[in-house]
């Protein structure tokens, strides 16, 4: 009985083996007919090398595949589906005639030429897509206080002899293949494709049939198209940028005379013409007069720093102040140290003007104040890191004082 067993699984394993070779040597068959086919396809394209290879025949049998499903999917997305004619009754239909010249195209050939508009289709056209676009029927419009109805916005379309305009765009000739897809796209009965994305519920077409008219460019009235030339010169007359602005000018007087004297602010008079001329004074390139800059020993380090060309820059801490003489003719820099004080400014001063350091005052414009401590720092004074200043000639009746003290009008 084991031997019997033994033998019967050794027979059930055979028929299995048996089974599966049976299976691969069909696969085999298959595979041997598909490569025959395929060696006499080769030979017949060797026979023929006008004929085009297998691989670019089955290229192109995939392009055209790929593009009907792309179309019957366009269809669908619109509730439409592709019924067509068998092909007996596409040979019929056409054995006694030529095919249509859109159906078919050659390469070198342009669209443009070939490309045929029919105007009277498309206004046809447009009207059943204004319709569709719900030309003529109100809208709800929600507003804050309740509802309205509103009109559909409409685009403009334009129809030249030579080219369309839409909307507020530019102009666009029919032989651009954009503009050719556009009315294409009307005269077939479909919505601009273009537009989908702008409107995908459509938008209704304001026509305006122009086509006796030729596109031409607005030009203001009584330009000159072209550049213009000086009588005795062959290059044009360039014109010159400037940031002045044409007119009469104001001296500084004219203007403060235009400003009035005074103002009351918080229960304080307010000298406005004095405020505002010494402030002019003060800043740069109001007022032409004589810039001198005062030799300090800061100003004598920069120098060496510049003229040695050294690669740090100069210690910090060093001010610069702009100072206005009495007459407003002079204006004096000085370069000093925050830690320096306003008896320093009034030396270099002295050295550099002579006569007495105390027969003026030290002021600034904003804020107004006057410098009377003469042991006070740069910085204390809030003259740092730049600063404008004035000078004006001290009354006989005033005293030094001490500290800063603000003016309430000059």
């Amino acid at each position: 009985m084991e031997l019997i067993s033994s033998m019967m699984q050794k027979i059930a394993l055979l028929e299995q083996k048996v089974k599966k070779q049976a299976e691969e040597i069909q696969l085999k068959d298959r595979k041997i007919a598909e490569l025959k086919g395929k060696m006499k396809t080769l030979q017949k394209v060797e026979d023929a090398p006008d004929l085009p290879r297998a691989e670019d025949l089955e290229m192109r049998c995939l392009q055209l595949q790929t593009q009907v499903w792309e179309m019957e999917r366009f269809l669908n997305d619109y509730g439409l589906i592709w019924v067509g004619e068998s092909h007996e009754q596409q040979l019929e239909a056409f054995k006694d005639e030529e095919l249509p010249a859109r159906m078919l195209w050659k390469p070198g050939e342009t669209s443009a030429s070939k490309f045929q508009i029919d105007f009277d289709l498309i206004l046809e056209n447009v009207k059943d897509l204004n319709a569709l676009a719900g030309e003529g029927l109100s809208e709800i419009e929600h507003t804050p206080r309740g509802a309205r109805l509103r009109q559909p916005q409409s685009l403009p379309l334009t129809l030249y002899q030579d080219g369309i305009v839409m909307g507020k765009g530019p102009f666009r000739p029919y032989e651009e293949p954009s503009t050719q897809q556009y009315l294409q796209d009307i005269m077939d009965g479909y919505f601009p494709s273009e537009l989908q994305p702008h409107y995908p519920n459509g938008i209704p077409l304001q026509v305006t049939d122009k086509r006796d008219v030729v596109f031409r460019e607005k030009r203001l009235p009584g330009s000159f198209p072209g550049p213009g030339q000086v009588v005795g010169h062959s290059k044009s007359n360039e014109l010159e940028e400037t940031t002045e602005i044409a007119g009469p000018k104001l001296s500084l007087e004219q203007f403060l005379n235009k400003l009035p004297k005074s103002l009351i602010r918080g229960g304080q008079v307010i000298d406005v013409r004095d405020s505002i001329r010494a402030r002019l004074q003060g800043s740069d390139g109001a007022q032409g007069g004589e810039v001198i800059q005062l030799e300090t020993p800061q100003l004598a380090a920069l120098k060496r720093v510049k003229a040695a060309e050294e690669a740090e820059p100069p210690a910090a801490g060093v001010c610069t102040l702009r100072i206005k003489s009495e007459s407003g003719e002079q204006t004096y820099i000085v370069k000093m140290l925050f830690t320096e004080t306003i008896g320093d400014l009034r030396q270099h001063l002295t050295r550099a003007r002579g006569g007495d350091s105390e027969s003026y005052e030290i002021i600034s414009t904003f804020p107004q104040r006057v410098y009377v401590d003469n042991t006070q720092s740069l910085q204390d004074c809030g003259l740092t890191p730049n600063a404008s200043l004035l000078l004006r000639e001290k009354a006989p009746s005033k005293k030094g004082g001490r500290g800063c003290k603000q003016l309430s009008s000059f």
